[in-house]
């Protein structure tokens, strides 16, 4: 049976799969996503980071090569040789980069934690941005096509109706997306172009567009974590439990809010947490009382958001 190509224009199509078969069938097999609706930030994540950043002392452009812990003290080196001395880590490396074995654990990793490391899956997903000088598109939140392969599905985001910018983000995801990546950002714009001109074939040039690669960024290599088939049920806790005075946070150690920004933030808080517990018990009341006066300080670095529900 043939499949024939079906555009949408609807947001409630984009998390599902759907196939019109020649015969006039309608498949649609829907995929488990998370609970709640979706949020834009129209500011981008800026204005987070720099909430959360607020009187912390952050060192940028020092790429780590090497981690020391159980000792009582623990200590990070940095490719230029330095070593950072502390009472305990917090270890926020992205998945790509502990499967790739980029860092140097000193014990090594236990077998148990190495497993769940190298049975966790890593996403990819890529977005090619346009910016255009007229908005030639409906007023909706996606766009898209539903066709035989891959390469001839795609979806795109409207920025327009969040931002009021004429700007559309076509996604890829999966293996499509490292393809992607092996083109150059002139040919990824020319192929999305010639997707979009299958929609609106009045569909005129960008004026700018920015390409993401995440797949073979050394700082990531990947993008989100997920459930690999035939693997166990546990990954993520292995993943997430201490080794002490090393701890580990991020999405992929998230039960329930795997590959979701909110999960990265929940997986700090519990690890920042655990890690104050650990402390006090090695520290005593006064570090504890050092704690609670930097989270107050930390409260007040709240700011307010412009979040789109598109």
């Amino acid at each position: 049976m043939k499949v024939k190509s079906l555009y949408y224009y609807n947001k409630s199509l984009v998390h599902c799969m759907v196939c019109v078969l020649s015969r006039g069938l309608l498949l649609d097999l829907q995929e488990h996503v998370l609970s709640g609706g979706h949020g834009l930030m129209v500011q981008g994540y800026h204005p987070v980071i720099k909430a959360l950043a607020k009187d912390i002392d952050i060192r940028l452009n020092h790429r780590i090569t090497k981690i020391s812990y159980g000792s009582r003290k623990a200590m990070v080196t940095v490719e230029d040789g330095r070593h950072f001395i502390a009472d305990a880590v917090i270890s926020t490396l992205p998945l790509g980069i502990l499967k790739a074995k980029l860092i140097d654990f000193e014990p090594k990793l236990p077998a148990w934690k190495l497993s769940a490391i190298s049975d966790l899956g890593m996403g990819n997903e890529n977005k090619v941005a346009l910016r255009f000088n007229d908005v030639f598109w409906p007023t909706v939140e996606y766009l898209g096509i539903a066709a035989p392969t891959s390469y001839a599905c795609g979806y795109f985001l409207n920025l327009h109706k969040a931002t009021g910018h004429p700007v559309l983000v076509y996604m890829a995801a999966g293996r499509f997306a490292y393809d992607l990546e092996k083109l150059s950002d002139e040919a990824a714009v020319n192929f999305v172009m010639l997707q979009l001109r299958k929609m609106f074939p009045q569909a005129t040039e960008p004026v700018q567009h920015l390409v993401s690669r995440w797949g073979t960024d050394p700082n990531s290599l990947g993008c989100y974590s997920y459930d690999a088939v035939g693997k166990p049920e546990d990954l993520y806790d292995k993943l997430r439990l201490p080794l002490g005075n090393l701890f580990f946070a991020g999405e992929a150690v998230s039960m329930e809010n795997q590959g979701s920004v909110h999960g990265a933030y929940s997986s700090g808080i519990m690890a920042a947490e655990n890690c104050r517990r650990y402390l006090l018990e090695r520290l005593g009341n006064f570090y504890m009382i050092q704690l609670i006066s930097g989270r107050d300080e930390d409260l007040e670095a709240t700011v307010p958001l412009q979040i789109s529900r598109m």
